[in-house]
């Protein structure tokens, strides 16, 4: 077929006037029933190289892919290209036996041009059977590098793939991959017995993505800041447990961004429909683990930010190529600290050994690219084997933007190289760093090398400068980790002439990520600043003078709780103040103005800088349960009863009240006190609450000197409180 006729069929069935890049010559070659190999980065059009040969070739294309959900995606753009549904199937355990026949009539018809299939469905000996006996016009593999155990998904029934091949059909074959590493792309190539293939590799650069790393620090809270700030926006935001998915989620729907949870713990219907309502733009942002975006084609997402770090640079460079796919800017922010890769790390354990070296080793990497101050584009190009001029950038990267202190680094650089060198380019960064900054770890005295006479010639520098060291020799072309020996450093010729002859080298200062949040914490309200002591003992005075006015316990009025949360927070207003830990609507009307009225003044006096940029509402407090807990009250179900239907203890559930009446809501449990104490018991313990200058139970048990339970004393001041106090 002539170029003409090539651009005909892509003018008809897609609409296009002109090929991407490579695209023209990747399907002449396929055409051409020749071997190709597609290396292009995600948006650049990878999935027309093979859907468009496909509807010109005599045969079925069986296309191989990872996810369900993508296949889907793919047959659903390919039937709005033709005039019948036909054109495209997917063969799959979705499917039941009824909609497998009709695949197969449309096959048997020579309808169907594409044919997606998942490697489970391949290896069945029926399809394989069923495949033989039909004419075939070549296999496309796509997200080809799932064949490597050094790519970023690997899947054993992947390797399979050749062999099922061979059984079927002797056609040509297509991979294709939006990230593969030279490593990668030649273990593929091996995998498949296709070394003769023609490569297509297109530049990994995508000029129009603004890269940033974050110290994970206020995480939760900095990222609803940020999709505040971008209103209507569409986003994904990538965790590494489902749990955290989630969590995530609910803490954004919470806090008024409309979001969704997508993680392959979720069945396939509502995974499908979370997919399309993004697709739609019925819902912003996608809260996914990595299960979400393979081949997920919406050119529009602006943002994209991972609240962990991804296992792998091939990772990294997969989920923030979601972004900006339109051309239009996209920024991908990542949350990064040492203890996301400490839990990394424990994830291999247990695993076989060479796997865990394999792991490791992707994860140096990127704990390198997390922490390096080079160009961040330079160094991801880099890794893909691609040179690239920094000076290219035009600032979208966080380290071009704001560029790190500068210091001459001829010396450490050199030092560095020496210790390569004395090694005998056998070991790794590791132990390279301990061995220079002189730290006397087990593997150091198993070879003996603190008695080295080049042990801590770096001692003055500790191992998170050398490594640092490390991560700008390789990027500088001096030195390289060789893959093979799972990260061993070795010297290039550039770095033996430099350490023959040193000359002047910049080394750029480094980041610090130590500062991370604790794993599992909900922001809460009121975290953003520190504690204000002063302040705190006027509102305590001002309790005081307003319990004395109103002839009730300080207490009721306000928690001492709430009010330390109001010395995080300095609420204005009565709406700030309703943010604050204990403070509901309705107590923030009764006793709120004279509160805020004096915090406004204070905060004016002293210039005080508030941290209302952002609250972020906790979870809790638009918990479902909670509500749920609420109307089971106003039904007068016995409490044990209401702890049963949700999984809690008794224990649980009065705390859960207890928050409720504290936040100033009312809640009426007399039905349930009527039946434990008599009249009279409760008369004693209202009036005890009524005089007592605190409300500790501690404090109320000893004075009944053990007369009643500390449950029946809990329940009595939840009535007091509720009745007292809203």
């Amino acid at each position: 077929m002539d170029q003409h006729d090539l651009k005909e069929a892509l003018r008809t069935f897609f609409g296009f006037d002109q090929f991407k890049g490579q695209q023209e010559a990747i399907i002449t070659n396929v055409l051409q029933k020749k071997n190709t190999f597609v290396i292009m980065p995600t948006g650049g059009g990878k999935s027309l190289c093979y859907q468009l040969p496909a509807l010109l070739s005599e045969g079925t294309a069986i296309i191989v892919s990872p996810l369900i959900a993508l296949m889907k995606n793919q047959v659903d753009a390919i039937r709005n290209v033709s005039d019948h549904n036909s054109v495209a199937h997917f063969l799959n355990s979705s499917l039941s036996k009824t909609e497998i026949n009709r695949v197969k009539d449309d096959i048997l018809s020579g309808r169907t041009k594409l044919l997606y299939v998942a490697p489970e469905s391949l290896t069945k000996q029926e399809n394989i059977d069923f495949l033989t006996s039909v004419p075939i016009s070549f296999f496309a593999i796509d997200e080809a590098h799932c064949i490597s155990e050094w790519g970023h998904d690997f899947r054993p029934e992947y390797r399979r793939l050749r062999e099922i091949f061979e059984k079927i059909s002797d056609v040509a074959i297509i991979a294709l991959t939006a990230t593969a590493t030279p490593k990668v792309q030649a273990d593929i190539q091996k995998n498949l017995n296709m070394l003769d293939a023609t490569l297509f590799k297109s530049s990994f650069n995508r000029d129009n993505l603004y890269y940033e790393i974050r110290a994970k620090k206020d995480v939760e809270k900095e990222i609803i800041k940020y999709i505040r700030q971008r209103q209507g926006k569409s986003g994904i935001i990538y965790c590494l447990s489902r749990k955290k998915v989630e969590e995530m989620a609910e803490l954004l729907q919470v806090n008024g961004i409309n979001a969704l949870a997508y993680h392959a713990g979720l069945d396939a219907a509502t995974r499908a429909k979370h997919q399309d309502m993004f697709l739609m733009e019925e819902v912003d942002v996608i809260v996914a683990t990595i299960a979400f975006g393979m081949g997920i084609d919406k050119p529009d997402v602006r943002f994209v930010i991972h609240h962990d770090i991804p296992k792998s640079l091939e990772s990294y460079y997969q989920e923030t190529g979601r972004a900006g796919r339109d051309g239009g800017v996209g920024e991908c922010i990542t949350f990064y600290s040492y203890k996301d890769i400490e839990k990394l790390e424990k994830f291999l354990q247990g695993k076989p050994v060479a796997e865990q070296e394999i792991g490791k080793q992707l994860l140096s990497e990127i704990v390198s690219y997390s922490e390096t101050s080079v160009c961040r584009r330079k160094f991801i190009l880099h890794y893909f084997g691609e040179t690239f001029d920094e000076k290219q950038c035009n600032d979208m990267c966080d380290n071009c933007k704001h560029p790190r202190e500068k210091l001459e680094g001829k010396e450490f650089v050199h030092q560095l190289l020496q210790v390569v060198d004395f090694l005998q380019e056998q070991q790794k960064a590791k132990h390279v760093c301990a061995f220079l900054s002189g730290g006397v770890t087990a593997e150091i005295k198993s070879y003996r090398h603190d008695q080295a006479p080049l042990f801590g010639i770096g001692k003055d520098r500790d191992e998170h400068f050398w490594n640092a060291v490390i991560r700008q020799t390789v990027v500088a072309g001096l030195l390289y980790k060789d893959i093979e020996t799972y990260g061993t450093l070795k010297f290039t010729d550039k770095g033996k002439e430099f350490l023959a002859n040193p000359v002047s080298f910049t080394l750029l200062k480094q980041h610090d990520y130590s500062a991370s949040d604790d794993d599992d914490a909900i922001v809460s309200p009121g975290k953003g600043g520190a504690f204000d002591e002063n302040l705190y003992g006027m509102l305590l005075d001002l309790r005081k003078s307003l319990s004395k006015q109103n002839n009730i316990p300080p207490f009721v009025i306000f928690q001492e709780p709430s009010l330390k949360d109001m010395c995080f927070q300095y609420p204005i207003t009565i709406d700030e103040l309703t943010n604050c830990q204990g403070v509901g609507a309705g107590k923030a009307q009764r006793y709120g103005e004279p509160f805020v009225a004096l915090i406004a003044n204070y905060v004016a006096e002293n210039d005080i800088d508030r941290p209302q940029d952002l609250v972020v509402k906790s979870l809790i407090n638009k918990s479902v349960l909670k509500v749920q807990l609420i109307q089971n009250i106003d039904r007068k179900l016995p409490l044990e009863d209401i702890g049963r239907a949700q999984g809690k203890t008794m224990e649980e559930v009065i705390e859960e009240i207890e928050a409720i009446v504290s936040s100033g809501t009312r809640v009426n449990i007399n039905y349930y006190i009527d039946d434990i104490l008599d009249s009279d018991n409760q008369e004693e313990i209202y009036e005890y609450f009524s005089e007592a200058e605190t409300d500790d139970l501690a404090t109320a048990y000893h004075e009944f000197d053990g007369d009643y339970t500390e449950e029946e004393l809990r329940l009595m001041r939840i009535k007091f409180m509720s009745e007292m106090a809203n």
